[in-house]
């Protein structure tokens, strides 16, 4: 099995192309292949497959062998390599993700390379239930939440996986190897949390860091961005067009008023190729 090492602002992905349908123990060879120390070393194995639907089809297997929905910076990924390998021959392309459905890409070229890709990251979703948490509102805003005897509270948002805001005084230094997992699966998400921890340094800045359902603390996270500019927006921090700063630098998320649609931009990068010698 050949893969490709990318990332995108540093959440990197080992890339898979050829295979005709997800393989059989895909979550065991994700944990395998994504170990830092003693493998490849990854955030995710993505899987680009064949689609009925849209130019191809993604499958995201995060670190710890669970199934992510979505995920923007694989997505970003993946339009680059469909490019740069010519198996798409426009700078408009489709991908089939089973949470956020078939979504729509602009990749920027330069030198016959993708450089920049803007993504249609569908509409957020906010009703409490189909985040989902266990609150049964029409949107979760500045909601309480204890854990371990400290009370945040979180606005959640769906980007096709979901996502908790919290907004804190320093989010750049915030420790999430404390708060991160116990909030993941903290009882009032059913299905864990991604968890963002944000600062607005103005209407249209804000530095974020992550703990990624799955993965743990990442370098960026696409679907995080969204969620955290939608978040301050419903909140009042932000306006609907701001740069999100994560560790592995700067996303400029949109989120249009009149098709209600949320847009990413951002780079995508490709690292080195090689082979995997046994999938057993």
């Amino acid at each position: 099995m050949n893969f490709t090492k990318m990332h995108g602002l540093g959440n990197d992905f080992i890339v898979v192309y050829g295979e005709r349908e997800l393989p059989a123990g895909a979550d065991q060879l994700a944990i395998r292949l994504c170990n830092r120390n003693f493998s490849i070393g990854a955030d995710g194995v993505v899987f680009i497959l064949p689609s009925e639907k849209a130019d191809f089809q993604m499958r995201i297997i995060n670190a710890d062998g669970s199934e992510a929905e979505q995920c923007g910076n694989a997505v970003r990924c993946v339009s680059k390599y469909v490019y740069d390998h010519k198996l798409v021959d426009s700078t408009d392309i489709t991908i089939e993700t089973i949470g956020a459905g078939v979504q729509k890409i602009e990749v920027q070229v330069k030198d016959g390379k993708v450089v920049t890709a803007r993504v249609d990251m569908g509409e957020p979703i906010l009703q409490g239930l189909q985040v989902p948490t266990t609150i049964d509102s029409d949107q979760v805003v500045q909601h309480p939440i204890e854990v371990d005897g400290m009370t945040f509270t979180f606005t959640a948002v769906s980007m096709g996986n979901p996502h908790c805001v919290i907004y804190v005084d320093d989010a750049i230094h915030f420790d999430l190897a404390v708060w991160g997992p116990k909030l993941e699966t903290h009882p009032m998400f059913p299905r864990r949390t991604n968890v963002e921890f944000a600062t607005v340094q103005n209407r249209a800045y804000t530095d974020m860091r992550v703990w990624e359902r799955g993965a743990g603390p990442t370098l960026a996270c696409g679907t995080g961005a969204c969620a955290t500019l939608v978040a301050s927006v419903l909140n009042g921090y932000s306006d609907r067009d701001s740069i999100v700063s994560l560790k592995g630098g700067e996303l400029f998320i949109s989120w249009n008023e009149t098709d209600n649609r949320v847009y990413m931009t951002g780079p995508a990068e490709e690292v080195f190729t090689g082979t995997i010698p046994d999938l057993a």
